[in-house]
């Protein structure tokens, strides 16, 4: 007779195998089966079983991926190659996610211990594995790349984006939920206005109708009066010619010569005057047929062949942001990524999606900066006419925000629907918002204002004149000057500041605290009117003079031209990059009134 421990044997081991024969296993009684599916449950020693003896695990080694019983997790703690092992309980092990037991320390394809890492393919690799690793140049050594991992701003960046999703996914709950029964309100308020419509008209038709009805009882009464009036008037005539034509008959009997002749000269008379009666009827047109007609209203039948519903129900999306989900959004150019994924300068090849012109109507229009919102809308900031203007993001006209006193200089999004834009003849900063189409808030700095960036919570302003910047706080206001780093353009990206000299035709780089990392120059930069970044820390240059666009790699050392005259790139005057979605646009202005807009998708 089989032991439980032969029969739990036995399970685990066609569970181990991947079989599960149940010819094999529909042999054994039911309360055996039952404790078998408890025991392939109960965590068993990983070193024992290899003895086939099912002890119980208390203990799982993270650095030799086994689960230990008693016995096995003191030899385990007293070996030399093992007493500084990482363990935990069971009880710990089972309580992390499913998808972390799937990760392994070894290579699956040589059974050996991860010791580097590959940047470029995002992958940790073993010794062997370097052999298929041969031409990326980025392996660095696993340890240097776990370093500290629990403690880096990555995991306080995804506790925090938990939590910002799990607000966000309450915060839509709740709108949808109030949806529906906004939409409920909505549907109940509709029926009603159907019906009181339907009650409208049909007291409107019923107007009508008794309107037509009394006239048509006031024309048959006329009518029926006048031709019974008439026949009273032919009855009594026709009494008299009875009566005349028996004194006739009477006449010729009994009357004398003489009698009979003044007696027809009367005769004659009488029946003169009755045949002028009923021609004088027929020439006044009392003989007529009169009959009663109805004529309907055209435009009454019109509502037949032309009305072809009560009404249209439409779904309308309303855009008052008042009336909508508010969303909490990070920062994603900020993100600490654990790795670095770098896909290299050689790679980089923006494609064009679209290209669209400024509609004449818009024109003149010199472009002098142009934004990507969050949404993909794009914002065109015009020179020569003082105004801030809205498009789609293919290309049509959605409206004019507002207008300025004086010439704007530069723009850059605060957040989604606020954005700055510098004045630099008047040391002005104007917050504008662009659903409501107004300037909020008005800063004015001790220095001429250039080009802008901004990261959510800081506003940078370069000043070319004075060779510095400021960086505003946005939630305070108050302003930090940092002496000695300027340009015509500016931009913030990962702790740093990114500054382009049109003058000088460089670019140079520091970090937050002015500290200097680098500065590039090259020979294809000439003009600099336009400087953004993409989410890997490529720097993309809008030169306007020589008509391209330039990447520079993050460290500053290496460029390449990306786009040129012959791609359509024709005295570009600005450039941004949508970081999350990929997109790049870049303004060119191909006369003095006349310009277009490029789309790339980077």
């Amino acid at each position: 007779m089989m032991t439980s421990s032969s029969c739990s044997r036995l399970y685990t081991l066609c569970q181990e195998d991947d079989v599960l024969n149940h010819s094999i296993i529909d042999l054994f009684p039911n309360n055996l089966r039952k404790m078998m599916a408890s025991s392939s449950r109960t965590n068993l020693c990983t070193l024992c079983q290899e003895d086939d003896v099912p002890n119980e695990a208390v203990t799982w080694c993270t650095d030799c991926e086994v689960l230990l019983c008693k016995d096995c997790d003191k030899h385990h703690n007293k070996s030399r190659s093992s007493q500084y092992h990482n363990t935990m309980s069971t009880e710990d092990y089972h309580e992390q996610p499913a998808f972390i037991h799937e990760v392994s320390s070894r290579c699956k394809d040589h059974n050996k211990k991860f010791e580097l890492y590959c940047s470029f393919h995002a992958c940790p690799c073993c010794v062997q594995c370097v052999f298929n690793h041969q031409k990326c140049q980025d392996m660095k050594p696993l340890g240097d790349i776990l370093t500290h991992v629990k403690s880096s701003a990555s995991v306080q960046k995804v506790e925090k984006d938990l939590k910002v999703l799990q607000k966000n996914i309450d915060e839509v709950l709740i709108y949808l939920k109030s949806r529906i029964d906004k939409m409920h309100i909505q549907k109940t308020e509709a029926i009603e206005e159907i019906r009181d419509m339907r009650e409208s008209i049909d007291d409107y038709f019923n107007r009508l109708e008794q309107k037509v009805l009394d006239d048509l009882e006031s024309k048959y009464s006329k009518l029926n009066s006048n031709i019974s009036t008439l026949v009273e008037q032919i009855e009594q005539r026709s009494i008299k010619i009875l009566k005349l034509q028996e004194d006739f008959s009477k006449m010729t009997q009994f009357a004398t010569d003489l009698q009979m002749y003044v007696g027809l000269r009367e005769i004659e008379k009488t029946t003169s005057e009755a045949a002028k009666y009923i021609s004088d009827l027929e020439v006044d047109g009392h003989l007529n047929d009169k009959k009663i007609e109805i004529r309907i209203s055209p435009s009454l039948q019109s509502i037949i062949e032309e009305v072809k519903s009560f009404g249209d129900i439409d779904i309308i999306t309303n855009n008052d942001s008042s009336f909508s989900v508010h969303l909490l959004y990070e920062r994603k150019d900020q993100a600490h990524i654990l790795v670095h994924t770098d896909p290299g300068i050689d790679r980089i090849g923006p494609s064009l999606l679209q290209k669209w012109k400024i509609p004449k109507k818009m024109k003149p229009v010199y472009v002098i900066a142009c934004r990507l919102l969050p949404d993909g809308k794009i914002l065109i900031l015009d020179n020569r006419q003082r105004r801030l203007l809205l498009f789609s993001k293919n290309g049509n006209f959605i409206k004019m925000v507002v207008t300025f006193k004086t010439n704007p200089y530069d723009l850059c999004t605060v957040n989604n629907n606020i954005v700055a834009v510098s004045f630099r003849m008047t040391n002005l900063i104007e917050l504008v918002d662009v659903d409501k189409n107004k300037t909020t808030k008005k800063l004015i700095l001790s220095h001429a204002c250039h080009g802008l960036s901004s990261d959510g919570q800081i506003l940078a302003i370069s000043s070319i004149n004075e060779k510095k910047c400021s960086l505003v706080n946005l939630k305070d206001m108050s302003p930090k000057i940092l002496e000695g780093v300027w340009g015509t353009c500016i931009a913030l990206f990962n702790e740093n500041i990114y500054c382009a000299d049109c003058y000088e035709n460089k670019v140079s780089c520091y970090r937050k605290s002015g500290e200097p990392l680098w500065t590039f120059m090259h020979t294809d930069i000439s003009n600099i009117y336009g400087l953004t970044l993409d989410i890997n820390g490529y720097v993309y240059i809008a030169s306007y003079r020589n008509e391209v666009i330039v990447v520079v790699t993050p460290d500053g050392k290496t460029s390449k031209t990306i786009q040129s005259n012959a791609d359509g790139i024709i005295n570009p005057t600005g450039t941004d990059i949508n970081k999350e979605k990929g997109m790049m646009i870049v303004s060119c202005q191909i006369s003095n009134d006349d310009a277009y807009i490029l789309v790339f998708k980077t």
